[in-house]
């Protein structure tokens, strides 16, 4: 077994760290017991999710309430210590993930600031912490609880609270007196119907998530309250390294990550910035870079086949009844966004602009709508990203020359750095970006549905070999130290359904057949939802009738083309739920679907060994989120937060240590004996990861195979086992040096010849190797 990491080496840059979802179902204890296993594994540091004080009941802690203590339903403080304490025992460090943009505000009773804000206005000591606009609510915040209007009727005071069923709000002092409504009306807040978020609110969310306030992390009072507890963990030395959720949320990243930077000592710190493809984070940051949904679309695109678009288009368009042009349908998906759940944020922009010359409101709000729904990335940090900016106005003008005036009053507003007109349309672009992208058009476009990821192009379909071999050079020059991933708590489906799901890129004659066979026994309106969750349930076979009804639900609602959230179209949803079944009580169709399983399983799981070795060795710092060393075949949360079998994962890591070496078979123990072997490696021998150099290969099967050099470690990769399984390998060999190589895998022996190393031999076993010099 592995030396472990001294107090030095677990302060600085992690060899690979395992994501932990902390909750009260799985408290730090459960997290301290698995220190030894982790340390087996061959990661560096744990790497927490949030742990400071949140909602009651959260299953996720991005909703702090309290930034002054450690999550008592969590574990608390001592459960924090036992966790560090086993975590040290073990050579271990640990990766802490912050919430620095937002508060929990669900229950105010819960969350002290908002409470204060709540009982004294704009007099509260933490009316600064809160990004409110009270003169646009006549010096009261507009809360969105009330089921209507009318409903202030029910209001009581209970207690010395006002009360709206189990909704709990503080009373301003001298304010008690009187009936519930004579109450409400003389309070420094207002209780208003939920359906006015969309355009009345008067404070800044994450996202459109009216439970979430936003935070003023840019002032230093409030980033030295919110960061103070976090910051004494790292001083204490419990704590080695960050990541920072939403970045994009903050009025000012870069001086954000500068006085963390300085706060921590310049510890390791990553950010959960999604990049759109081509983009790069801008130089000036204080990040090692990203939490790494670059790196997960540039392993995902690698096992697609570029050939397999033509069919999976062709059906797409035969089940839509016409092509779909992707690009228009990010924008009206934004457009929605921006005219409906983000309406409030628009609005709040116009008014910070005020009055245009020679512009009409209404010409305002259209013009500023059409940018955020046009611009093709998450965000600018003016002075970076201006080119987005210009690029934007140019491509709107020319699309609608009606908004031309609007659009050449508002180009000098917006391109002004650090104004307020400026930063909040910074804000604004990224929740309209990740609401109308991420939670509605990837629901809405089912020709693969692969590629529909987070940080990822459903457009792209598939890359060369020769394009991620740039990809990673550009990473190895760039973000040496990003973190990598293949699946996190966010992942529209997990690494192991996308492997599989890749498979169809190869198989889309076959995909196309069953398809219309299932659409055709069991008919839903929405045929373009109906092949997305066709796909999602094949990716995740065999998975139970609760998980597949429970994805297709929130599928349907994401989507929003038959049934929403907020009005649910019972008769659609029952037609969904009757489909659904029908995998399970069909005889036919639930054996069409298992045989066509069979089929693609094996070359799923070979592109999985294949995508896992090529994320834990390609530049950067791998992650393996919580359970994903073995198979793991989940869906969009909540069902990737389901309980993991640990003593499951000691077990047949135990037996590989013992020197077995296992089938690619249902147990996943090939996939626990690549995620182990090159975690170890990394561990033991940094630097044998130091370079990267592209390894060729000569004969039929070339392109069948993904190869690079780190400097003292080969990794080579199968991809394409379809197309594989019908050519072989025959005579292709990869262009290694002369000599002896060994298989840290399967500790077989290799000679590369003049004639480079046979590929046959070497993937005999195993879809994937990771070679040394014998």
């Amino acid at each position: 077994m592995s030396e472990p990491l001294s107090e030095d080496r677990r302060r600085d840059v992690p060899t690979g760290t395992y994501r932990l979802q902390v909750t009260a179902d799985f408290p730090l204890d459960d997290a301290a017991s698995l220190a030894g296993y982790l340390a087996d594994l061959g990661v560096s540091h744990a790497y927490a999710s949030p742990l400071l004080r949140s909602a009651s009941g959260s299953t996720h802690g991005y909703d702090t309430v309290d930034h002054a203590h450690i999550d008592e339903s969590r574990g608390g403080q001592a459960g924090f210590d036992r966790l560090v304490a086993a975590l040290h025992e073990h050579g271990l460090g640990l990766v802490l993930d912050l919430v620095p943009n937002h508060m929990g505000v669900a229950d105010p009773a819960e969350a002290p600031w908002w409470w204060d804000v709540l009982r004294h206005g704009r007099d509260s000591a933490h009316a600064a912490a809160f990004d409110i606009d009270w003169d646009f609510g006549g010096g009261r915040m507009r809360i969105p609880v009330l089921g209507s209007a009318d409903d202030v009727e029910k209001l009581e005071v209970v207690e010395g609270e006002l009360r709206y069923y189990d909704n709990r709000f503080p009373i301003a002092p001298g304010t008690e007196h009187g009936t519930p409504q004579e109450v409400h009306d003389r309070q420094h807040y207002e209780l208003v119907d939920w359906r006015r978020a969309d355009r009345d609110l008067n404070y800044r969310r994450f996202f459109a998530i009216n439970t979430l306030a936003g935070l003023r992390a840019e002032d230093p009072a409030i980033f030295e309250a919110t960061h103070r507890l976090v910051l004494q963990l790292v001083a204490d030395g419990a704590v080695d390294g960050l990541r920072i959720d939403h970045p994009d949320g903050l009025a000012d990243p870069k001086g954000y990550l500068d006085r963390l930077a300085e706060a921590s000592d310049g510890r390791w710190t990553v950010v959960e910035k999604i990049l759109e493809p081509g983009e790069d984070l801008p130089e000036s940051w204080r990040t090692a870079g990203t939490t790494g949904y670059d790196a997960l679309a540039e392993v995902d695109d690698v096992l697609v086949d570029p050939a397999g678009e033509a069919v999976l288009s062709a059906l797409d368009t035969e089940l839509t009844g016409a092509p779909v042009d992707y690009a228009q349908l990010v924008h009206d998906c934004k457009r929605e966004v921006t005219d409906g759940a983000l309406g409030s944020e628009v609005a709040r922009l116009v008014r910070v602009i005020g009055e245009l010359p020679g512009v009409d409101r209404a010409q305002q709000t259209e013009a500023l709508a059409e940018l955020l729904a046009s611009f093709p990335v998450y965000r600018s940090y003016l002075p970076d990203g201006r080119e987005h900016l210009d690029g934007t106005v140019a491509a709107v003008r020319e699309r609608r020359p009606d908004l031309a005036a609007a659009l050449d009053a508002l180009h000098p507003v917006l391109s002004q750095a650090g104004t307020e007109a400026a930063t909040r349309f910074e804000q604004t672009s990224g929740p309209v970006m990740a609401k109308g992208v991420e939670d509605s058009a990837y629901y809405r476009w089912a020709r693969f549905v692969a590629l529909n990821e987070v940080g990822g192009d459903p457009a792209r379909f598939g890359s060369t070999v020769e394009e991620f071999h740039e990809a990673q050079r550009r990473r190895a020059e760039r973000k040496p130290q990003s973190m990598t991933t293949l699946s996190t708590h966010d992942t529209k489906r997990s690494e192991d359904v996308r492997a599989r799901l890749a498979v169809l890129s190869e198989l889309g004659a076959g995909w196309a057949e069953l398809v219309r066979g299932l659409l055709t026994r069991h008919p839903l309106p929405d045929r373009p939802l109906a092949h997305l969750v066709w796909q999602n349930l094949v990716g995740a076979w065999p998975l139970s009738r609760e998980r597949a009804h429970g994805y297709a639900e929130k599928a349907a609602r994401e989507a929003g083309t038959s049934t929403t959230w907020t009005d649910v179209d019972e008769e659609f949803e029952t037609a969904l739920h009757e489909m659904v079944d029908a995998a399970y009580d069909d005889e036919r169709t639930s054996a069409e679907i298992e045989a066509f399983v069979a089929r693609i399983a094996p070359f799923g799981r070979s592109n999985s060994l294949s995508q896992k070795l090529l994320q834990l060795t390609m530049p950067g710092v791998p992650d393996v989120y919580q359970g994903t060393e073995l198979w793991d075949l989940s869906l969009v949360d909540p069902d990737n937060r389901r309980p993991i079998d640990y003593e499951q994962r000691r077990r047949l890591l135990a037996r590989l240590d013992a020197g077995e070496v296992p089938e690619v078979d249902e147990t996943g123990a090939a996939k626990l004996l690549v995620v182990s072997r090159v975690l170890r490696a990394r561990r033991e021998h940094p630097e044998w990861f130091a370079g990267y150099e592209p390894v060729g290969a000569t004969g039929v099967a070339a392109h069948h195979v993904v190869a690079f050099d780190r400097g003292g470690v080969v990794p080579v990769a199968t991809r394409l086992p379809v197309g594989l399984s019908i050519a072989g390998w025959d005579d292709t060999a990869l262009q290694l040096p002369t000599g002896a190589w060994r298989d840290l895998l399967t500790g077989g022996r290799f000679v590369s010849d003049a004639e480079g190393l046979p590929l046959a031999g070497l993937l005999e076993r195993l879809p994937v190797a990771l070679l040394v010099r014998d």
